[in-house]
């Protein structure tokens, strides 16, 4: 019987879906100390306004916002702090390349564990324009209401 990895949604970034045009996802592994993974756990971390950036051939997480643990010392943590993201280098370059030629952003989508190692998982994707919101919008908007009305039919 094989055995299926065991994979906990810890925060997702809602609002990215909404912001972003997502084309691709890719999985990366997130360096964190003591006292940042005991605060993702408890499920304290917030990806909004977050975004992965490239620097030197190495990626890094800004602006995630993980608050300082309630029983951590004085060794605690800052808030938001760059987190390094741990990729295979090929990866690294293809998307350095793909983010650069065709202006895409780099953005976190959801925290989760796998098999007790903290994973985050990225999209690339294009920023939406006011429009383009308004427009998906109202289609939602359309869907609920044709569902309403197949329902009551029923």
């Amino acid at each position: 019987m094989e055995k299926k990895s065991e994979i906990k949604v810890l925060i997702s970034n809602r609002k990215a879906f909404f912001n972003y045009e997502i084309f691709e996802k890719f999985e990366a592994g997130i360096v964190l100390t003591g006292t940042e993974i005991k605060s993702v756990r408890l499920g304290k971390a917030s990806l909004t306004d977050s975004f992965a950036f490239a620097k030197a051939g190495e990626l890094f997480l800004y602006e995630m916002n993980i608050p300082e643990y309630d029983q951590g010392n004085r060794f605690n943590h800052l808030p938001k702090r760059p987190r390094k993201l741990l990729m295979h280098k090929h990866e690294i370059k293809r998307l350095i390349g793909k983010v650069r030629e065709k202006g895409l952003s780099l953005v976190p989508l959801r925290l989760y564990l796998k098999k007790s190692k903290a994973k985050i998982e990225l999209g690339l994707g294009r920023g939406r324009k006011t429009y383009d919101k308004r427009e998906l919008i109202k289609n939602r908007v359309l869907d609920r209401e044709t569902s309403r009305t197949m329902k009551e039919k029923r």
